[in-house]
């Protein structure tokens, strides 16, 4: 009996031969469906044999047939074959930009706002990519892209992490809301001074735009000690604070028709210029090896975000 060679292994061209002789008991029928010599067919089912050690096939003058091994190894070289055309297709499918998984992180502030632009450019533009949209915090967003469990971020800049490289998207500007009758409201001209003595409302600790609000209060003079009685988790709830009258807010403004337009317990007031702002950039790892797709996704979104109330930059 044969012995198997361990120290060699079938090739894909042998299996191939194999699996078309199983098919088509006959070798020149095989051979012809390949598009090869019978005496190549031949010597590549041989040669499979003696690597496997086992005959496959039994030969005679009329026609060919399986041995009991031949028949249950047929059906794992085909899997086999199966196996690597789906490997095959899915490396064409890699090659392919904007096909696949493409892992979006959003954070909290922006995915309510941009989503829906982002969706439509992804609908119409990019029929083959299968986006999975993830809404979490910075920190949280920056852990998952590290570690390979997302592929992009659409999230406040800058960042200053090493390894990450932002691809800017737009500015924009922070609104004040305010309860109804407030003595800001409707102004175009509001001084970031008046910042300073006005009962602010923020998110909770973790999200960007309390940073960011508080930024903007140390510029305008506002002592770190000042007290932030009141937060909430979500832009929603902290505009219903503001319609309570507890104090007034900072929305940015692709947030604030969706907000505040059917509430009018709140009014709004836009700061004068330069109106403090914040800018929203595209994140994805140094050196990704779609890099060069996320890059023109990026320049694609900017386009689609011009009729949005920002600055594209």
């Amino acid at each position: 009996m044969a012995v198997l060679n361990r120290g060699k292994q079938p090739t894909l061209a042998q299996l191939r031969a194999f699996a078309a002789v199983a098919e088509h008991l006959h070798f020149r029928d095989a051979a012809g469906a390949l598009g090869m010599s019978q005496p190549a067919l031949s010597g590549a089912v041989s040669a499979l044999e003696e690597t496997l050690g086992v005959q496959l096939v039994e030969r005679t003058t009329r026609k060919v047939l399986l041995s009991a091994a031949g028949e249950r190894l047929a059906a794992r070289a085909g899997v086999v074959l199966d196996a690597v055309a789906a490997l095959l297709d899915e490396a064409e499918a890699v090659r392919a930009p904007f096909t696949g998984v493409l892992r979006l992180g959003v954070i909290p502030t922006v995915a309510p706002y941009l989503l829906p632009t982002v969706l439509r450019l992804v609908h119409e533009r990019y029929p083959e990519l299968d986006l999975q949209v993830h809404e979490e915090q910075t920190s949280s967003l920056l852990e998952g892209l590290s570690a390979g469990r997302l592929d992009l971020l659409l999230l406040a800049v800058p960042l200053g992490v090493p390894g990450v490289l932002e691809l800017p998207l737009y500015e924009e500007d922070f609104v004040l809301v305010a309860p109804a009758e407030h003595w800001l409201g409707g102004r175009a001209d509001i001084p970031r001074e008046s910042l300073r003595e006005l009962d602010l409302l923020l998110l909770d600790e973790g999200h960007c735009l309390r940073d960011q609000a508080l930024d903007v209060c140390r510029e305008a003079g506002r002592e770190d000690g000042a007290l932030v009685t009141t937060t909430a988790a979500g832009l929603s709830t902290l505009v219903q604070l503001v319609a309570g009258e507890l104090g007034v807010t900072l929305l940015p403004r692709t947030a604030v028709e969706v907000e505040t337009s059917r509430n009018a317990a709140l009014v709004t007031g836009d700061f004068a210029a330069p109106a403090p702002s914040r800018r929203i950039a595209l994140a994805m790892r140094v050196g990704a090896a779609r890099g060069e797709e996320f890059e023109e996704f990026a320049e694609a979104l900017r386009g689609a975000v011009r009729g949005l109330p920002v600055r594209v930059g």
